[in-house]
């Protein structure tokens, strides 16, 4: 068994990927990708599973606006996310990936990304914490709900701007079946600024990679920190894309 878990490890993990994913998560996925690769389990009924289980976890952290009901929610988000790892690396195992299977999982994914945003404002609501302006508002607050709105609309705008670049008639770039095999290798900057701005969106994409570090909020008692900073990071992604798109068809001739 031990054996086997290893070897799909190494054939489905991603080439280029986070640390948290290649040294936790992917490793406890590759357990269950070997139990499921017995059964008649699909890649998508695995997506479905993930999304299911994520919205138990937004309920908990909702419902139960304790310490340790906030610990209990992040574990099953953190298991949801680990089912979001078993799913595509499923479909390499079985050489069935797909463009559908893989525009399905991310659109699972921006569900699971604005239901995130959404029950963490009505958590802080219900709990109080850590305002916008650095004071601590009560529970109770309308500050949260508003800031749950705006997040939420933040958010969701962020991932439709994604889904907009990522177009083969924007990006010039075609999505191949080959590519959801991480077949293809990434071209890495050879200048010293390149290196440098390589470095640094690598390190902002860990910080809006909530599985990588929620749980570290979550056992501090820190979800309002976590919350600012999730909205903050997602508000400086949608800025910087529309800077880009406002260059390219405000100011070019398209």
């Amino acid at each position: 068994m031990f054996g086997t878990t290893k070897d799909i490890y190494v054939a489905t993990r991603k080439k280029h990927d986070l640390l948290f994913n290649t040294y936790v998560m992917r490793p406890l996925a590759a357990v269950f990708v070997a139990l499921l690769a017995r059964t008649s389990a699909t890649p998508n009924q695995v997506t479905l599973f993930c999304l299911v289980v994520f919205v138990g976890g937004v309920s908990v952290l909702v419902g139960v606006p304790t310490p340790m009901g906030a610990v209990a929610a992040v574990a099953v988000l953190e298991l949801s996310y680990c089912f979001d790892c078993v799913d595509g690396m499923l479909a390499r195992h079985k050489k069935i990936a797909s463009k559908t299977g893989h525009y399905f999982d991310f659109f699972t994914d921006e569900l699971k990304a604005t239901l995130l945003a959404a029950a963490l404002a009505v958590r802080l609501f219900r709990t109080g914490g850590l305002g916008v302006d650095g004071a601590t508002w009560p529970a109770g607050s309308s500050g949260f709900l508003l800031a749950g709105v705006a997040g939420t609309l933040v958010v969701a705008s962020a991932i439709s701007l994604t889904t907009f670049v990522r177009r083969p008639e924007v990006s010039g770039r075609e999505s191949t079946v080959e590519a959801f095999y991480e077949t293809v290798d990434e071209a890495k900057p050879k200048s010293l600024v390149g290196r440098v701005a390589g470095l640094a969106m690598t390190f902002l994409r860990f910080l809006n990679h909530y599985p990588s570090h929620i749980w570290l909020f979550a056992l501090l008692g820190r979800l309002d920190v976590f919350f600012w900073m999730y909205v903050a990071l997602n508000a400086l992604y949608l800025a910087r894309g529309w800077l880009g798109l406002f260059v390219r068809f405000g100011l070019r001739r398209e």
